[in-house]
This record gives C-alpha cells, sequence and structure tokens, in this order.
C-alpha cells in the first residue's frame, strides 16, 4: 500500500507540474491567443505606383500620421513600413533612379532615400536652413533609371541640389535676402531650372539656375497691383496660374523664353453662376486648371496668351487626380464622383476631355464619405490597349484600390487616427443557444489532445507548434457576439479623427459595424470636428430587451465658441438613434454618476458662457439633478494664463427660456505666478475606478487609512524657461512643481517641488497615490515619483473596543467641507526609459495588485509592478516589512524583459493605453492604440482564480484513470507479496 501511495503522489506532482502556470513567460504557441495587433497607415497623403516587369507590383504612400510605406498593389498587404516622428512630416516622395523612394520630411529639414525593395534607408541628408518656408521636392523626370541625378529641394528659404546616389550636397542656394517663397519648381530643359514665387503680397520673382553648377543665370521681378492669394499652381512648363488677393480674379503667368508676362481674367468671364467662394485646387494637370467655386468643380483649359475655356462642370462631391502620361504625347487624367452609395470614375484624356477613356460605376459603402484624393495607374492589357487602376482617399480616411469597375481592396486606414474609446459589453446569450463547441469526429479529437499532450511536455516540433496555435484559435469562442462568463469579450467603441465609429471586438480586433458622423451635419456652415465619447445608457436590468448607448460630442470648427453637435448611437447595431446639431457651445462634458429609471446617465455640458447644460432633458433628470445641486463642483485649467478656478451650479438661466440651462459661479481660484510656473499636465482619477478597502495594514499590525477622494486634481507646473525641448536651459534654472488639489473648495493638499527637473510630465492617478514620470536635468537621466496620501482622521480607529460598541468612524462620510488631515508620503527613483503613455491596470473588485502600463518610446509597454513605486521603501526594510512584501530600495527601477506585455512587437506611434476591468478579479483586458492598435490580457497577481484556456482535460483524466489503475494494480501486487510472505 505504501507503493501505490508514492507511485500516485508521484503522478501527481508530475501532472500539477505540467499544468503549473508561470505568470511571467509565454510559450511560442500562445502567442496570439489572449492578444493581438493590427497594422495602419493612417489617411494617405501622396502615392506612387511602381509596376515593374520584374519583381512584385506595389505602391508606395505617405501619410498624416508621419508614414512611408509599401504596399502589395494586388492584395494591399503591408511590405515594409517606417513610422517617423512625431514632428516628422512627411512633405512629399519621389521615385529615383528605379530603385529609391526619396522623401522629404520635416519641412524639408530632412531628405531621405530608402530602398524600394525592402525599405531599407540608403542614405540620408539633413538640409540646412534659416527661415521656415514651403517643402518642394524635385526629380527630374527626363533622365533615365541607374544614371546618377540630381534632386531638387527647395526648403527653408534655400534652393538644394542633392546627388541621387549618396545624398551629398552638390550646391546650394540662400534666398533669405531676397524674402523669396518658393512656390514651384521644375526643370525647363536639361540645363536650366526655374524655381518661382512671392517676395511680397504683390511682387513674382523668377529665378534661372544652372542644373550643373548652381549659377544664378537671371533673376526676374514683376509686380501686380492685386496682390496674389492662395497656391501657385503649374499649368505647364511655361504657365502658372493663381488668384488675386479679392479672390475675383485668375491670374495668368507666362513664363515663354524667361521673361514674365501677367495677365488677369475675371472669374464672372468663366460663366453666369460663377460667384462665391473661389479656391484652386493644388493638382497636376498638363493644360488644365480645375477651380472649385463653392461645391462647383469646374476644369479649365488654359490657351497660349491667357484665353479661358470651360471644359467641364462637376456639381456635388467631385474629385479629379493629377494627370498620367499615358503615352509619348497624351496625358490623361480620373474624375471621381460620388452619389449615394455609387462611385462614378471617368478617366479621360487630357487633350481631348469630350470623349471618356473609360467609364466605371462602382458600388461603395455610403459609410465612407466622398473621395478625398484619386490616385491614378495604368497598365498593359493583353491585348496591348491601355488599362486603368485607381486609388482612393476615403472621407473616413480608409484606403480603396479600384480596377476593372470592382473593389480590389480596402483597408480601414483611419483607425492609425483614435481620438478616445469606451467599452460595452456584447448581447446577452439567449436561453437555448448552446456555447460548447463539438468536435467533428473522434479522430480529431485524439489529434487535438495528443498535439496538445506533446506541447504541455515540450517536445513538439515547430510543425506541431504552428499546428497546435492553428487548432486553439480554430476552437476558440473569443470572436463571438455574447458575452462570456468572465467578461473577456467586449466591444471596443473608438472615435477616429475623421469622425468615423468603429466598433471593434475585443476577442481578434475584427470591425463590428462602423459609422460616419460627419455626413449628417456637414454643411458649408459646419464643419463636424468630432471630440470625444461618453457611456450614455447601459442597461443592466433590461439587457434583453434594450441595447446600451453612447454619447459622441463634437462642434462646428476649431473655436471653442462654435455650435455643438450631439450624437446618439446604439452600440450593437452602429445605428444613430437620435442627434442635435446647431445646439449651444460645448466646452467640456461631465458625466454625472447617477442614472434615471430608463438608466440613461445624467452629463452635463459646459458652454463657452460657462453656463451648464443637463442632458437627458427630461424632468426626472431635472428632479435627480435637484437634489444633488448642492453636491456638484467640477474644474477648468487655462494653462496659458496658469489659472484654475472651481466652479458650482447657481441657478436656472436668467435669460435663456430653458428648464436644462443653469447658471454658474465660480466657488475659488489659484493663480499661479506666470514668471515661475506653467501648467504643463494634470490628472484624475477614473469615475468608474473601485477600490477594494479603505484600510491598509502595514508592519507591525499597524492599520492606515488611504485618503480616497474623487476631487482630487494632480497639477504639473515647470519654469517658463525649461518648457521646451529638454536640454534648452541648465539644471538652475529649470524647477517641476506638482500640487494635489481639492477641487471642490481649491484646497492644496499636497505641494512639492522637484529642482533641476523638467517635464514632459506624464501621470496617472489611482486610490490614493499618484505616480509621475518626468526628466531630471541634474542626473541627465529620467525619473518617475510617487505620491500617497493617508487620512489621519481615523488614525484612532484601530481600537477593538471601539469598534464593538459602536464608537468607530469609518463608515462616516469623507466630506471635502472639512479639513482634513492628511499624511502624504513620497519617493523618487531613476527610470531610463522616455515615456509616451501611462495608465495602471483596474478589476472588477480591486482586489488584485496594481500593475503601471508604461508606454515606452520603442512604443513597447512595459508592466511595472506598483510595489516598485512603494514610498515607504528602504535600504534595510524591518523583518515585518519584508514580510508585509516591502521590497529594499534601489535608486532605479527594475527593466524585466518578461514583463513587456506586448512580447516582441511594437505599437508605432503609441498614443494611449484604455485599461478595462473583466468580470474574473484577476484580470485586465489592456488597449493601447496608436498607428497601430494592440489588445491584451493581463493578470498582475497571476490568474488565481481560473485555470487557462488552453488547460488539457483530457490529460487531467486520463492521469487520474492512470492513478486508479495504477492504485488498484499496486493493491493487488502488495495483497499477493504480504501472502507470499506469510506462506513462507
Amino acid at each position: 500500500m505504501v507503493l501505490a501511495i508514492k507511485v500516485s503522489l508521484l503522478l501527481l506532482l508530475t501532472l500539477f507540474a505540467s499544468f503549473a502556470n508561470y505568470g511571467f513567460s509565454l510559450y511560442e504557441d500562445q502567442v496570439g491567443l489572449m492578444d493581438w495587433r493590427q497594422q495602419y497607415l493612417g489617411k494617405a497623403k501622396h502615392a506612387l505606383f511602381h509596376s515593374s516587369k520584374s519583381g512584385r507590383k506595389r505602391v508606395v504612400v505617405s501619410t498624416e500620421e508621419n508614414v512611408i510605406a509599401s504596399l502589395d498593389l494586388r492584395h494591399g498587404e503591408i511590405f515594409w513600413r517606417h513610422v517617423l516622428g512625431p514632428n516628422d512630416s512627411i512633405d512629399g516622395i519621389e521615385f529615383v533612379l528605379g530603385k529609391y523612394v526619396v522623401s522629404l520630411s520635416s519641412e524639408g529639414n530632412f531628405l531621405r532615400a530608402w530602398n524600394l525593395p525592402d525599405g531599407q534607408m540608403v542614405w540620408e541628408s539633413v538640409l540646412q536652413g534659416t527661415n521656415p518656408s514651403k517643402s518642394l521636392l524635385l526629380v527630374p523626370k527626363s533622365l533615365k533609371a541607374n544614371q546618377e541625378t540630381v534632386i531638387l529641394v527647395s526648403s527653408r528659404s534655400c534652393l538644394h541640389a542633392v546627388s541621387s546616389l549618396d545624398g551629398e550636397v552638390i550646391w546650394r542656394i540662400d534666398l533669405t535676402e531676397d524674402s523669396v517663397e518658393i512656390q514651384n519648381i521644375h526643370l525647363h530643359d536639361n540645363d536650366i531650372i526655374y524655381a518661382v514665387g512671392f517676395s511680397s503680397p504683390t511682387q513674382f520673382d523668377l529665378f534661372q539656375i544652372n542644373v550643373k553648377s548652381g549659377e544664378l543665370l537671371k533673376h526676374r521681378t514683376a509686380t501686380v497691383s492685386g496682390g496674389f492669394s492662395g497656391a501657385l499652381v503649374s499649368v505647364s512648363d511655361d504657365v502658372l496660374v493663381t488668384l488675386d488677393a479679392a479672390r475675383s480674379n485668375l491670374i495668368i503667368i507666362n513664363l515663354k523664353n524667361g521673361e514674365i508676362r501677367i495677365l488677369k481674367s475675371p472669374i464672372a468671364h468663366l460663366g453666369d453662376e460663377f460667384s462665391g467662394s473661389v479656391e484652386i485646387v493644388p493638382s497636376k494637370l498638363s493644360g488644365l486648371l480645375a477651380v472649385k467655386i463653392n461645391s462647383l468643380l469646374t476644369l479649365v483649359r488654359v490657351k497660349g496668351e491667357g484665353e479661358l475655356e470651360v471644359v467641364d462642370k462637376i456639381p456635388g462631391q467631385a474629385t479629379v487626380s493629377d494627370s498620367l502620361l499615358v503615352s509619348e504625347s497624351q496625358h490623361a487624367a480620373a474624375l471621381a464622383h460620388h452619389e449615394g452609395n455609387h462611385m462614378h470614375l471617368t478617366v479621360k484624356l487630357i487633350d481631348n476631355w469630350s470623349s471618356n477613356f473609360i467609364e466605371e460605376n462602382i458600388v461603395i459603402d455610403n459609410q465612407r464619405g466622398s473621395v478625398l484624393k484619386v490616385f491614378l495607374n495604368s497598365y498593359i492589357r493583353m491585348d496591348r490597349s491601355y488599362g486603368f487602376r485607381a486609388l482612393f482617399v476615403m472621407e473616413d480616411h480608409s484606403l480603396l484600390l479600384v480596377q476593372q469597375g470592382e473593389i480590389v481592396w480596402s483597408r480601414e486606414d483611419g483607425l492609425a487616427s483614435i481620438v478616445n474609446v469606451v467599452t460595452s459589453e456584447l448581447p446577452v446569450e439567449k436561453k437555448g443557444v448552446s456555447i460548447a463547441k463539438v468536435e467533428n469526429n473522434l479522430i480529431e479529437w485524439l489529434q487535438g489532445h495528443l498535439l496538445k499532450l506533446k506541447g504541455t511536455l515540450m517536445i513538439a516540433s515547430p510543425e506541431d507548434v504552428v499546428a497546435i496555435q492553428n487548432m486553439r484559435l480554430k476552437s476558440s469562442d473569443k470572436s463571438k457576439m455574447s458575452r462570456d462568463h468572465n467578461g473577456f469579450r467586449k466591444l471596443l467603441i473608438v472615435l477616429t479623427k475623421s469622425g468615423k465609429l468603429f466598433a471593434l471586438h475585443s476577442g481578434d480586433g475584427h470591425v463590428v459595424w462602423s459609422r460616419l458622423l460627419q455626413p449628417s451635419h456637414k454643411s458649408e456652415a459646419c464643419a463636424p470636428r468630432w471630440l470625444n465619447i461618453y457611456q450614455w445608457q447601459d442597461p443592466h436590468h433590461r439587457a434583453l430587451d434594450e441595447n446600451p448607448s453612447i454619447l459622441v460630442v463634437g462642434r462646428c470648427g476649431q473655436s471653442m465658441d462654435g455650435p455643438g453637435l450631439l450624437s446618439f448611437v446604439d452600440t450593437y447595431t452602429g445605428r444613430e438613434i437620435s442627434s442635435s446639431s446647431q445646439i449651444h457651445s460645448v466646452v467640456k462634458v461631465i458625466p454625472l454618476p447617477f442614472t434615471d429609471s430608463t438608466e440613461q446617465r445624467l452629463h452635463i455640458l459646459i458652454d463657452a458662457e460657462s453656463r451648464a447644460h443637463l442632458y437627458p432633458q427630461t424632468s426626472e433628470a431635472i428632479g435627480i439633478l435637484q437634489s444633488e445641486f448642492s453636491n456638484i463642483y467640477w474644474y477648468s485649467v487655462v494653462a496659458d494664463s496658469g489659472i484654475i478656478k472651481g466652479h458650482a451650479l447657481k441657478r436656472n438661466c436668467v435669460d435663456v427660456v430653458d428648464d436644462y440651462c443653469f447658471e454658474s459661479q465660480d466657488v475659488w481660484l489659484i493663480m499661479l505666478p506666470s514668471d515661475s510656473e506653467k501648467i504643463v499636465a494634470t490628472a484624475t482619477r477614473k469615475l468608474n475606478e473601485v477600490v477594494h478597502t479603505q484600510a491598509k495594514v502595514v508592519a507591525d499590525q499597524d492599520v492606515m487609512y488611504k485618503y480616497i477622494s474623487k476631487n482630487l486634481l494632480f497639477l504639473a507646473t515647470v519654469a517658463p524657461k525649461s518648457s521646451g525641448e529638454i536640454g534648452t536651459t541648465t539644471p538652475e534654472d529649470s524647477w517641476l512643481v506638482v500640487y494635489l488639489i481639492d477641487i471642490v473648495n481649491g484646497r492644496i493638499l499636497h505641494r512639492m517641488t522637484h529642482h533641476g527637473s523638467t517635464g514632459p510630465v506624464h501621470a496617472v492617478f489611482s486610490e490614493n497615490w499618484v505616480v509621475y514620470h518626468y526628466f531630471n536635468l541634474k542626473a541627465h537621466r529620467y525619473e518617475m515619483s510617487v505620491v500617497e496620501i493617508y487620512d489621519q482622521s481615523r488614525a484612532d480607529n484601530i481600537d477593538v473596543w471601539k469598534l464593538i460598541i459602536g464608537k468607530h468612524n469609518l463608515t462616516s462620510p469623507i466630506s471635502s467641507y472639512s479639513r482634513p488631515e492628511i499624511l502624504a508620503k513620497s519617493q523618487s527613483y531613476f527610470f531610463t526609459h522616455s515615456v509616451k503613455a501611462i495608465s495602471v491596470t483596474s478589476t472588477s473588485k480591486g482586489i488584485t495588485s496594481k500593475q503601471l502600463l508604461i508606454g515606452t518610446m520603442n512604443d513597447q509597454i512595459l508592466a511595472l509592478d506598483k510595489r516598485y513605486l512603494d514610498p515607504r521603501r528602504s535600504i534595510n526594510p524591518s523583518q515585518a516589512e519584508r514580510e508585509e512584501g516591502v521590497i529594499p530600495l534601489t535608486d532605479s527601477l527594475p527593466i524585466i524583459p518578461q514583463t513587456y506585455v506586448t512580447h516582441a512587437l511594437q505599437v508605432e506611434g503609441l498614443r494611449g493605453i484604455v485599461t478595462i476591468p473583466a468580470k474574473l478579479e484577476s484580470t485586465t483586458l489592456a488597449f493601447a492604440y496608436g498607428v497601430d492598435l494592440f489588445f491584451t490580457r493581463i493578470t498582475p497577481s497571476r490568474t488565481y482564480d481560473s485555470l487557462t484556456e488552453d488547460f488539457s482535460y483530457a490529460l487531467l483524466l486520463i492521469t487520474i484513470v492512470a492513478l486508479v489503475i495504477a492504485i488498484f494494480a499496486t493493491w493487488v501486487l502488495s495483497e499477493r507479496k504480504e501472502l507470499q510472505d506469510k506462506w513462507k
């Protein structure tokens, strides 16, 4: 019997060793089960097609998110991609030598050459200059491929000629003394460059330069009495067109034979209906000019002596491409006209505009909006005729390739510019629908569990690892459109810069629905700018009957006092329930912690005149607000003037007949000295954060009580001299001051100064502590500091007898009206990384320990245990402190490679990190967004309350059966042996 017990224990140890869950490790076959990443580009600005006979066909694009990428022309997949810095905006791209892509960026400061097949940078040239100016890039097309040529760049009031082989600057001309803003450069012939621009609002300049030596051959000027306005567009090599200052005349500039001839042609001569706002479309059409008058796109042919001829008028949303050289003497252009859910694409010859080369009608989703840009490309068909493909940039920033009347592929690149994120629960699964998946047959069942067993025993081959991962992804329920027991499946509702809403499934990131908000509100008087999204209705008691909804807030134009826009959207279907346009201005939105009988959340919208407007506008909402009227406070920060104000509701609006409008009053004001402090960062607690307990048991069984208040504001200021980039000032002239302010009464609870430190400052506020990141100029390193606040007024509650007789005050509310007795503890640590974003994990009950999620400059996310940022850390902690879990003090915070939640991946252009609690207490859902999107599950205290998804129940069953058989067999053998011993 003893032998049986030993065998059983050995098998049990083997079983638990194979099922052990290592919280800081991830097997190769587990990547993609609990996380996903999606790569995007952003809104395309430039596109170049490369259709060589050898090699794969591709299109190179640059975007407003500072991305340059090469895409597969057949499927839209990314061959290679480079995300430049946030201030390194791309001004233009061109092909060079048939094998390089040249990009000009950072206002003409950087010129780079990228290898076309693999995207490796070949060379980089830094172009010096004095004054900021318009950046222009020109690569002469007349020279053959693989032949050394010069790249012409106009930037920073200088004209540069750069070698295409190594990026060396051959010559440079400084035009600062002439004060000329170069508007256009082109190669007049093989030896002469024409550079034209304006040196004053009324003076036009022409420079003739030798392309080889950089010698200035001629400088001509001309004066126009009406002045210039808008873009200067090149119609041909010798003809340029712009508008006068009054925008009533077209100014035609003829540069034939190097002389300047200026002619004026009134806009009214183009037709009787030509009145209103006039704009020249910056397009390159050989011999044609595109003019937009109100909503009418007009194409005008410019003839020899300044004669204008209207060749076409297109009403509505229409876009024209640049001209494309089809043959040696023919140029073609694409015209895209959007009507409803159809796109009319017409390709015409420039010289014969009346006839259509091709005409196609494409069915397109109306939620993509209108066409912003179109890029045309040609190819040779099998019958030797010309075919065309067009690349569309849509209003929602998506990218579409159209060929032969069909959409070949599309990319949702608007997701590269997410503004804000909220989450929504999925629908409840209906009764009678089983969530279990049935195995196809017994053989597949056995093969699957055999592969899992090989993976558990770590004897799986690389092919087995791939098969295991595919099997897990196939059998996973993570992409189902219903709630799961653990709360892992959710909808991520994201708002993009284009004004489009996307609902992403947290399981695999696929788009459930999308809705473009702008078309319903867009007009000539209102250019919508959507600001934020908020939870509007989240039904819990009627989850089977009603759908959740969100509130999307925007305004017309960029001004703070512009009319506001509201849109209420169903989170399950994307249907717009209702909308309000041209309402009062919206400066701030305050979600209140109250709901009405329909579970709609109350919101207060603050306008530019500091009035408060209540939503929803119902009598029930008014009653709820009146009962809490004296407990509603908010704050405003004017960073430029260093003013922080506290506000409260006063009474109903006097001069406005609106029962839902309320006047506000200033309760307190803090004015910081402008010569010594400049506001750079603020942070507050999450409204929905759950705190498990207010008491914190420390060493020697002592108890400290957290000062927990949702009315605390963290504020950081720096010296005005050090508000620029790091290194622009000395440590003696730099300091960082942090405040903790109660927004109800304006009381400063804590103030601390970091001498010799500066921003940028990133902060996160949770429970009773705040962590912030900054740069220490004295130590030349980044630092992270923590401040924890404790309530001293409850320190006498540790008396057990008071607790028994009921004289304690643990359950009494914390009031901001009384002066609190607080204790602040702080500590600072060196940190080796700069930070882009910072967040903190959140769980449903607040029991699990906290981790800081830090977005580093290499676009990865580091999970740092909050215990490392404990202000009570000391060099030699006591035995009681060690038992409590206090880590010995070190000057730097540790960077453990295994704690990168992004593993070896990068979230390019990282801007924000959002954490969502799951129903399972041990798990936090994290969503990071930038140019890329990343989602994962995080278990700060490991999965102590559940088994892992890849837990092998079959192996458990086999082990139990083996244990029973072993126990029975050893028992029989033991009985037989005892019988034999007795016979002896």
